[in-house]
């Protein structure tokens, strides 16, 4: 059996073209320190960029060296010189900004941000809009780009572990919830652990079954369903993948913090376990991965200068970029992210419901 080799495993393919023009909605975190950086640090091109602020767009375009400021995204995504759309505006005003661009000729590929939309139905609206207009629609599911989680893949993938038997991920950790999902009360499916249910579905495939509970978070101050959530994914087969994604971590004050990522996989010939360095950021924390099989011998400890925030948004906007001058669908597509959307509502139905959802369930009623 061949080694596998993680180093190449965690690189994103790069497209052959990297000087598409890419216009940037959005001046906020995800796009500034995100987006942006790793733009720059891959070689594209970010020629234009409009913001709700215009003065928040300004600040960013001569951090960023950005030459073309637009007042409104109406006005950027008019400028016939844009190939590339990259939306970093809340998920809830994608649809409204797809609606429009999808009307431009000269707009080749447009990225959004995950979750598509907050809800299924105008996810697939999304999705329908870019298909008919003959847009490539890629999603921000940037955790698939994490160091740890390709490393992951490639394991898998070459059959180190055998077939999976349990899979867990066990989050302490307290995401920003941003000011527009106070009007919401699904909040942390939906936003965080929608990055742990895509990643399910990256490295296992599509489940036949949904578990998922949830409580409130006494350290989020407005109203919402699902704050402390655990759900379990079953598959064909038997494996079990299940997250616990504790966004309360205990006191805000007066207490010692310990926040983590932990996660582990165990199948029928090794496991792999690791963490994911996200929750120190702004620190340069690199994911970990450590491994062992029958085949092997000890623990294998591979290592890597890389992060998830933000090195892993390379490989998103490559994705587009390679499906866009390649003429093939992304590999964060839009029609595949709504399986992911499936799965998230088919925690909230489970939740509701107080039983075991069956995917099929969600996804026939599109």
């Amino acid at each position: 059996m061949a080694y596998p080799d993680i180093q190449a495993a965690i690189v994103p393919q790069m497209p052959r073209r990297k000087d598409f023009r890419i216009g940037c909605i959005g001046a906020g975190f995800i796009m500034r320190d995100c987006h942006l950086t790793a733009y720059r640090q891959a070689g594209f091109n970010p020629v234009a960029i409009a913001s709700r602020t215009p003065e928040n767009a300004r600040a960013v375009a001569r951090m960023h060296e950005i030459p073309t400021v637009y007042d409104t995204w109406q006005e950027l995504i008019s400028d016939p010189s844009i190939e590339i759309l990259d939306i970093a505006f809340p998920p809830d005003q994608q649809l409204e900004i797809v609606r429009e661009a999808v009307k431009q000729p000269h707009i080749l590929g447009i990225l959004c941000q995950k979750p598509l939309a907050m809800n299924l139905e105008e996810a697939r609206e999304i999705v329908r809009l870019c298909a008919e207009a003959g847009k490539a629609l890629a999603v921000n599911s940037n955790m698939r780009y994490d160091q740890s989680m390709r490393a992951l893949k490639a394991l898998l993938d070459h059959d180190w572990l055998g077939e999976p038997v349990l899979a867990t991920i066990e989050m302490r950790a307290i995401p920003h919830w941003q000011d527009f999902l106070h009007q919401y009360q699904r909040i942390e499916l939906l936003n965080m652990g929608i990055h742990h249910i895509d990643i399910f579905r990256f490295l296992f495939g599509d489940p036949e079954a949904v578990t998922a509970v949830a409580r409130t978070d006494p350290g989020t101050p407005f109203r919402h369903l699902d704050g402390i959530t655990q759900y379990t994914f079953h598959y064909e087969g038997g494996l079990l993948a299940t997250s616990l994604d504790d966004v309360w971590t205990g006191p805000r004050e007066g207490a010692e913090r310990d926040h983590y990522i932990k996660w582990r996989v165990e199948g029928t010939k090794g496991l792999a376990q690791g963490t994911i360095g996200w929750p120190s950021y702004p620190e340069r924390v690199p994911s970990t991965l450590e491994w062992t099989s029958t085949e092997t011998n000890g623990w294998e400890r591979p290592k890597w200068d890389g992060v998830w925030f933000p090195d892993a948004f390379v490989g998103t906007m490559a994705g587009l970029l390679r499906a866009v001058e390649s003429d093939i669908e992304p590999e964060i597509s839009g029609r595949d992210n709504l399986v992911t959307l499936a799965a998230v509502e088919a925690c909230y139905r489970s939740i509701a419901e107080g039983r075991t959802v069956r995917l099929s369930e969600i996804l026939e009623q599109g």
